[in-house]
C-alpha cells in the first residue's frame, strides 16, 4: 500500500486537532475532538485522535477508507512518559505512525528549523530547547508532580487560595469571593470538585485568574507572580546565553509573555506557525522527503 496522504496531529489535555495534507504538505482539511493526553487516559486519547482524523478527512472530502494508507506524525501530551508513545503507536490504524511529545511539533511550528526555546503553556507546561541536532525537554511531568505554571496548576492554586481565605489564613479578595460564589459558598463543594477533577477541569478556572489580575486583584496577581517565577526559573536552566529565539505558546502562552521580566521579553518572538503546522512539516520530512532528518522525541 503506497502512502497517499500525510497526517499531522496535535493532542493535549484540552483537545486534539488533526490536519490531513498531500505529500507536499499542503493542508486539505482539519478536524477537532476532545482531550488526547495519553498519560491521563490512553484509550480516550486514541478515540479522540481517530475522531479528529475522521473530521479532517470529512472536511477534505476524502473517503475515510483512505485513512489506513496515511502516514502520521502525532505530537501528544504524555508521549515521553513510561513508553506511552510506543504503546499508542501500536494501536493506530495508519500505515506509518511516529508518536512524539507535543513539544516536538510545537518546537518545529514555532521555530521552524531555527535554534531556540519554546515554552508550551496550556493545561500543562513543557520546556523544549533545540541547539543544532540536539532537542532537550524539561518539565511536562503531569499535573500532580509537574506542569508548573500550567492552567491546571493555576486553577488548583486558585482553589487552594479560596479555601485559605475561607479559613482566614490568607486575606480574601474579589476573586476568592467569586470562586466561593461559584461553589454556592460551600467549601465542601470545592473539596468534592477537587477530588474528582481532571487537569482540564482545574485548567478551566485559569482564565478567571487572568481576568481578575487585570483588575489588580491581589490574590490573582500573587498566583501569576508565582507562575512567572517558575517560567523564568525554567528559562534560566534551558536557554543558552546567546541571542536565541524564545516563544511562549499554548492557550496561556501569550498571556504570560507580557508578564515576563525585561531580559526574557527581549528574546521573545512571535511563533512562526502553530504546533499542528509543525506536525505536518515533520510528516513531510519523515514520509515525503527521503534523506531528510527524522523526528525525535
Amino acid at each position: 500500500m503506497s502512502v497517499t496522504y500525510l497526517l499531522g496531529i496535535d493532542g493535549g489535555g484540552t483537545g486534539c486537532r488533526a490536519a490531513v495534507a498531500d505529500m507536499s504538505g499542503r493542508v486539505l482539511g482539519t478536524g477537532k475532538s476532545g482531550s488526547a493526553n495519553i498519560m491521563t487516559d490512553m484509550e480516550t486519547a486514541r478515540l479522540n485522535i481517530l475522531d479528529a482524523t475522521h473530521a479532517a478527512f470529512a472536511e477534505a472530502k476524502i473517503d475515510i477508507a483512505a485513512i489506513p494508507s496515511a502516514s502520521a506524525v502525532l505530537g501528544l501530551a504524555g508521549a515521553i512518559v513510561g513508553g506511552n508513545g510506543q504503546k499508542l503507536q501500536m494501536t493506530l490504524p495508519f500505515q506509518h505512525s511516529l508518536v512524539a511529545s507535543d513539544g516536538v511539533i510545537a518546537l518545529q511550528g514555532a521555530l521552524g528549523d531555527n535554534d531556540g526555546t519554546v515554552v508550551i503553556i496550556g493545561t500543562g507546561s513543557l520546556f523544549v530547547s533545540r541547539a543544532g541536532d540536539e532537542i532537550r525537554f524539561a518539565g511536562g511531568w503531569g499535573f500532580k508532580v509537574g506542569d508548573l505554571a500550567g492552567g491546571a496548576r493555576i486553577g488548583r492554586d486558585l482553589l487552594e487560595e479560596t479555601l485559605l481565605a475561607h479559613d482566614r489564613f490568607h486575606a480574601s479578595s474579589p476573586l476568592t469571593d467569586a470562586v466561593m460564589a461559584r461553589f454556592e459558598s460551600n467549601p465542601y463543594k470545592i473539596v468534592e470538585f477537587a477530588h474528582s477533577a481532571r487537569p482540564s477541569d482545574f485548567g478551566a478556572l485559569a482564565p478567571l485568574v487572568f481576568e481578575y489580575a487585570a483588575r489588580n486583584d491581589a490574590v490573582a496577581l500573587a498566583i501569576l507572580r508565582k507562575a512567572v517565577m517558575q517560567i523564568e526559573e525554567g528559562l534560566d536552566a534551558m536557554m543558552p546565553a546567546g541571542p536565541e529565539r524564545l516563544s511562549l505558546i499554548g492557550g496561556l502562552g501569550a498571556l504570560f509573555g507580557e508578564r515576563l521580566s525585561a531580559p526574557y521579553k527581549a528574546k521573545l518572538q512571535k511563533p512562526l506557525n502553530d504546533a499542528l503546522t509543525g506536525a505536518v512539516q515533520l510528516a513531510v520530512k519523515n514520509f515525503a522527503a527521503a534523506g531528510k532528518e527524522a523526528v525525535h522525541g
